[in-house]
């Protein structure tokens, strides 16, 4: 890991969505990259877990024997911003997920799957969000939705209206962000923002490595 002026944030990249977050990132004046390996992850003041299939990318990141180097970092208060699957992965507990399904942990909440239906009940609206004067465009694909959120977890975004009204689909707690949605295919980098300012937080309170 390093610490300097402009962070390093790196994006799972064995599955996923991983294209738009760098592009997104970059333009935020970002040092962004892929992480496909251990010693890539050690680069990392930062991680995104991007959307994509949560059951492919723990099977992968086992392969690649990048999960428990994941976890640990994750478990030591590494910034981490995950989006949809990326949501799964740092969840704690998990409902319709496949049998055995493993997830990297952090954040002291219960997602559900696929909450919203298949890839045909794909939808997006407008949604407030926790800190922002606008609105945020969201794009939800095959997305969860957080049942159950801990004493701990802040709640940043919840679904406005219809049959989902209410339903959690934006969380933080400590240096874990994550977002059921897509903020990366929408035209508007302020979710990506928060979580660079919260990278550069984090990387002023330690010492350089």
């Amino acid at each position: 890991m390093t610490t300097h002026q402009t962070p390093s944030i790196g994006v799972f990249a064995l599955q996923g969505d991983v294209r738009e977050h760098v592009q997104v990132l970059t333009r935020l004046g970002v040092d962004a990259f892929t992480v496909r390996r251990p010693e890539e992850l050690e680069r990392c003041d930062g991680l995104v877990l991007p959307g994509g299939e949560s059951t492919t990318m723990y099977k992968l990141a086992r392969t690649f024997d990048l999960f428990e180097p994941l976890a640990r970092r994750i478990g030591a208060g590494m910034p981490t911003f995950g989006t949809c699957a990326g949501m799964i992965m740092l969840a704690d507990r998990v409902r319709d997920g496949i049998d055995g399904q493993e997830t990297l942990g952090g954040l002291d909440i219960t997602v559900r799957r696929n909450a919203f239906g298949r890839q045909v009940d794909s939808f997006e609206g407008e949604i407030a969000f926790d800190g922002f004067d606008d609105p945020v465009h969201a794009v939800f694909i095959r997305a969860p939705w957080v049942e159950e959120a801990g004493a701990g977890v802040e709640v940043l975004a919840t679904i406005p209206s219809g049959p989902a009204a209410g339903r959690i689909v934006a969380v933080r707690q400590g240096n874990l962000v994550a977002t059921s949605f897509h903020p990366e295919v929408a035209d508007d980098d302020r979710i990506h923002r928060y979580f660079v300012d919260l990278v550069k937080q984090s990387s002023q309170s330690l010492p350089v490595q």
